[in-house]
């Protein structure tokens, strides 16, 4: 059989085990014997199973998953790809897309990791399949402005601006140790996403993989609204415009800034929210680690004997560029683009006063008074 060499050199079969996201990569399966219900129910796909298993278990946190992909790496071809195909499959199966974006952003960083050391022609060679038409010039990758636009926009790093990039008629120039960490959020975000598959291949996944449901759903528990002992139910519809924004933000799997989650945190535990329901809030962050987002929720929560640092006021929240008034309408949620009376009253300038308003009163009351050094968001940051 002749072997089919991409531009970049790397084989077909080769290139698709490292990067199995890749468009066409799912025909590999074919060629491999592994039609969908094969790979769910042959027992010559049980090591794909079991490994596939692993990968979404060492995603969401679970030692035995990442003592069992230790030598994934080193494993055959066609146990890598199936593998990637079999937890991507049952991921879109099941309702707990927290999950899948773990995944997502565990699989991202392992391509990214291999990207690193693989050279500039293997990575222009993946962001062109990826469609963001990557390309060499000498050791550099270069790429259409838009690409770099869409691939750049979530990442915080401030060496990412594009005030900081070389232009060249609309295109951007980048090493390709850069290339390769945008490349990791394209990936990332095409993950994220499920695949569609029928019917009876989601149902008999949700039979055959019960368990790791179950096991999932222990590990990463979906949002809650629970509040403290003691305290009154929780209610998210009171929440201002834009703290309804960061959450949804978090919910889709997308980055909040530094500020963003402070004054998320700092808002959850004032209006009652106890500990577990603040970290399960940013379960759906990209760059999530539960041990530093508990020992940060802690850290604000507990400031002040417990009371809990203070959320950044109104103008705060501005200067952040995290207020929906200000920022693109375009932007928030259907039920937050219409102009909102609260928003607009010179009177408030606190989201707690619009909370609390929101309980019985029409209009704003006076703020209480901001703690002394307290209110700018930057102590802290979860996620």
């Amino acid at each position: 059989m002749a072997v089919h060499r991409a531009p970049s050199g790397i084989d077909e079969r080769t290139l698709f085990a490292a990067y199995p996201f890749l468009p066409g990569a799912a025909a590999l399966a074919a060629g491999l014997g592994a039609s969908v219900g094969e790979l769910l129910r042959d027992p010559a796909f049980e090591r794909c199973r079991l490994v596939g298993r692993a990968r979404i278990r060492a995603a969401a946190g679970d030692p035995r998953g990442a003592t069992a992909i230790e030598e994934l790496d080193h494993a055959a071809e066609a146990e890598r790809f199936l593998s990637f195909l079999f937890a991507r499959y049952v991921l879109s199966t099941f309702a707990h897309p927290a999950a899948r974006r773990r995944w997502a952003v565990a699989e991202s960083k392992r391509a990214s990791g291999r990207l690193e050391h693989a050279g500039a022609p293997e990575i222009a060679e993946v962001g062109r399949r990826l469609g963001f038409g990557y390309e060499t010039v000498g050791r550099e990758i270069e790429m259409p402005l838009d690409a770099y636009l869409h691939l750049a926009t979530p990442i915080r790093e401030a060496e990412f601006r594009l005030a900081r990039q070389r232009l060249r008629r609309g295109t951007v120039r980048v090493d390709p140790a850069r290339g390769a960490r945008l490349l990791e959020e394209g990936i990332r975000r095409t993950l994220a996403e499920p695949v569609r598959l029928d019917t009876a291949i989601v149902e008999a996944i949700r039979t055959s993989e019960a368990e790791l449901e179950r096991e999932l759903r222990e590990r990463i528990p979906l949002p809650s609204a629970a509040p403290a002992a003691g305290r009154g139910p929780i209610r998210m519809d009171w929440f201002p415009p834009c703290l309804r924004k960061m959450r949804r933000t978090l919910e889709a799997g997308e980055n909040l800034s530094h500020a963003g989650r402070f004054a998320l945190a700092a808002f959850l535990h004032r209006v009652g929210a106890d500990r577990e329901t603040i970290v399960d809030a940013f379960r759906g962050a990209p760059d999530f680690d539960e041990s530093i987002t508990r020992y940060q929720v802690e850290h604000i929560t507990q400031h002040g004997g417990g009371e809990g640092y203070r959320p950044p006021e109104c103008a705060t929240l501005r200067s952040h560029g995290l207020c929906v008034r200000d920022g693109d309408p375009t932007a928030a949620a259907p039920e937050d683009r219409q102009r909102d009376d609260r928003c607009f009253d010179e009177r408030l300038q606190h989201p707690l006063q619009y909370y609390r308003n929101r309980g019985g009163r029409e209009r704003p009351t006076e703020p209480a008074p901001t703690e002394p050094g307290e209110g700018s968001g930057t102590s802290g940051r979860p996620g």
